[in-house]
């Protein structure tokens, strides 16, 4: 590898690490303004989210100047494509946690609404995140394998959630609108979950030089 390449890797490692710790901040503060109310973080999540498509697009044009320029192969080329698929997961994790602040702020018009304790699949699609970047960034395999595994977790609690809401449909369905809105946020929870998968898979992708996912 040239001295030119390599540093041109190690500055697309640094940017997409920039954008995955960018990306969890926004998932954590979208799942904050839930948890306490918070309207005005909620609001501050969806008037920034120009900023991680800002970057996600900055990112690839990096990649795709690296193969224009220097053709990578073998590893080099695995990091590259790696590196652009899981920029596209990181800005679509922003884009749902944009949409949960979005879904809280149209259900808190209405304190009186049916509210669902989101707070366990939270911390599970959280910790999926936390624990797939740091698979990235220690090039660790196993980690990798495990975010796979709990993400069958987040599936559970998103089928979960579907059952209790559609018993208070039943129950209250003069409120149906305002139920399904709120079943949504379990929904982007678990669309989290499975774009966190992704990375995971792709980070045993850049290891292991195979591809797992569907499996």
């Amino acid at each position: 590898m040239s001295v030119h390449l390599l540093r041109e890797m190690e500055k697309i490692k640094k940017e997409i690490l920039c954008l995955g710790a960018m990306v969890e901040d926004r998932f954590q503060k979208a799942i904050h303004a839930v948890r306490t109310g918070d309207q005005v973080l909620a609001q501050h999540i969806m008037d920034t989210d120009f900023e991680i498509d800002r970057r996600e697009i900055e990112v690839e044009e990096e990649c795709l100047k690296i193969l224009a320029l220097h053709q990578p192969v073998a590893t080099d080329l695995r990091f590259i494509v790696a590196v652009i698929k899981i920029n596209n997961d990181l800005e679509r994790i922003a884009d749902y946690a944009c949409n949960i602040a979005k879904r809280f702020i149209i259900s808190s018009h209405d304190p009186g609404i049916f509210k669902y304790d989101y707070a366990p699949m939270a911390d599970q699609a959280a910790k999926m995140l936390k624990k797939s970047l740091d698979a990235l960034v220690r090039m660790d395999v196993d980690m990798a394998y495990d975010v796979r595994d709990m993400d069958q977790i987040v599936n559970a609690m998103r089928n979960e959630a579907y059952e209790t809401m559609k018993k208070d449909i039943q129950r209250r369905p003069e409120m149906v609108g305002e139920i399904i809105n709120m079943y949504l946020i379990s929904r982007h929870l678990e669309r989290i979950g499975d774009h966190t998968t992704n990375i995971a898979e792709e980070v045993i992708y850049l290891i292991e030089g195979e591809i797992v996912r569907h499996r």
